[in-house]
């Protein structure tokens, strides 16, 4: 499994309201011979329903899978 880490996060407004956040993150694999970095970017909702680190973890995990392994059809 992919260990994942936040390092930081870029909120961007919008009249005066979080429109995304751009979530940066760094990625190994158990054996260090994968590494990946980047960041997710999500809406303001899933951020605020989100936002403790445990949590907000977990969606940048299913994001990143989801974009690694894309749907077949």
């Amino acid at each position: 499994m992919l260990n994942i880490q936040i390092t930081s996060t870029t909120i961007r407004y919008a009249e005066g309201v979080v429109s995304t956040v751009h979530v940066q993150f760094q990625s190994q694999d158990p054996e260090g011979t994968i590494t990946l970095n980047g960041y997710i970017p999500l809406s303001a909702e899933e951020y605020e329903q989100n936002e403790a680190l445990p949590a907000l973890t977990e969606v940048v995990r299913t994001k990143l899978i989801n974009r690694l392994q894309p749907e077949v059809g």
